[in-house]
């Protein structure tokens, strides 16, 4: 479908990212999956190719390009049937490193973002908590300071790349008499960091090949050029990519319905019952060509959402709207896609049961539906 949003290079990249992902990795991550992690291999090609660079800039390797055209490679990059390897990237470019973007010193950039970009530094962000996941207020992992340093103390849950990353952005309170959002600071881990560690890798039920962890602080002792922005001013570094992040997860819910749909209509005009096709039953074609008409509608919403932030307007209301919407339809279509699989559509071999599995999470992670719909509420404005 067109748009008014992109231009012919963003066409181009579109094309770059489905070669890529037919070649490298539709073929193989069957085999990721079982591992639970992508090979490093495969994130320095990407690296290599500039997709972790997009809108970074020049002087550190980036392409200095907007951030529709970041958009385009997380929409294209989702129409892999491997959601797994698309969180991987996407936490990587969209969710952690820009922390490192908008609040490093020119010391920290120069010292990380170009491995970053190269593919060769992955990234994680540790936000959230066994208490507090979209509720960032509520966090207790505690920074204090010691000889110059900063200690960090607590736990941190459900952290993508959290096994395998090699630096990691962790929001900390670093002024225990501060209340709710104020007293919070983010700070820059390295991998082996003494008192740093993986407490567990956990076991999902979709994003198999994306390794999630648990992680651990015990008395881990930074040095103090590892605050990444203004002390205290954490909260407002993580609100401030919420945006980004979202519309990143909006993007990996339209590629997800998109491609659950192409699967199903190739599936349902070839599969043969009741003396002829599915396609031909006439609540086939209708239910498929309904849920194709809300993808399509929420994927011209994502764009303007993206168009929004580019121009830095406000748009908590529009992207709060976005994410519960693409999470729950994403849902939505897939469930009906697997549905009209039959038996075919439960079995692990089926790419659609995938689909199905890894959709789920979409509704939840990055904001869950209910927590996006309250930020909406309380922002209503009725045209």
């Amino acid at each position: 479908m067109e748009s008014i949003y992109f231009t012919q290079e963003h066409a181009a990249l579109r094309e770059q990212i489905a070669r890529f992902i037919a070649k490298e990795v539709e073929p193989h991550a069957a085999a990721w999956e079982e591992q639970g992690f992508v090979p490093r291999e495969v994130l320095r090609k990407m690296g290599e190719l500039g997709f972790f660079g997009i809108t970074y800039p020049a002087e550190y390797g980036g392409s200095e390009a907007d951030a529709l055209t970041s958009l385009v490679f997380a929409e294209a990059l989702s129409r892999s049937t491997f959601g797994g390897f698309v969180v991987t990237a996407l936490v990587h470019s969209d969710m952690a490193s820009p922390h490192l973007m908008n609040a490093g010193s020119k010391a920290q950039l120069e010292k990380y973002l170009p491995a970053i970009i190269r593919g060769e530094c992955i990234t994680a962000v540790a936000v959230t908590e066994p208490d507090a996941g979209s509720d960032v207020a509520g966090i207790r992992t505690r920074a204090r300071r010691d000889a110059g340093d900063w200690v960090l103390s607590g736990a941190k849950m459900f952290i993508t790349n959290g096994v395998h990353a090699d630096l990691y952005f962790v929001a900390a309170r670093t002024d225990p008499a501060a209340k709710g959002s104020r007293g919070i600071s983010m700070f820059i881990v390295e991998k082996g960091t003494p008192g740093f560690r993986v407490g567990r890798a956990l076991n999902k039920t979709g994003w198999l090949c994306s390794d999630t962890a648990e992680l651990v602080f015990e008395d881990c002792r930074v040095p103090a050029g590892n605050l990444l922005g203004e002390e205290n001013a954490g909260f407002y570094a993580v609100m401030k990519n919420f945006q980004r992040e979202r519309i990143a997860a909006a993007a990996m819910a339209v590629g997800n319905a998109l491609t659950s749909l192409r699967l199903t209509i190739e599936y349902v005009k070839n599969r043969k019952a009741f003396g002829g096709v599915l396609f031909d039953k006439q609540v086939i074609r209708q239910r498929l060509a309904m849920l194709e008409a809300k993808t399509h509608a929420a994927r011209q919403f994502l764009y303007h959402c993206c168009w929004l932030a580019a121009q830095e307007r406000e748009c908590v209301r529009e992207v709060s709207m976005l994410k519960a919407l693409t999470g729950e339809l994403a849902n939505e279509v897939v469930y009906t896609c697997q549905q009209f699989h039959g038996g075919m559509g439960y079995m692990r071999e089926s790419a659609i049961e995938r689909q199905a599995r890894d959709a789920r999470v979409l509704a939840i992670g990055g904001g869950a539906t209910e927590v996006m719909l309250e930020e909406v509420a309380k922002r209503f404005a009725p045209d």
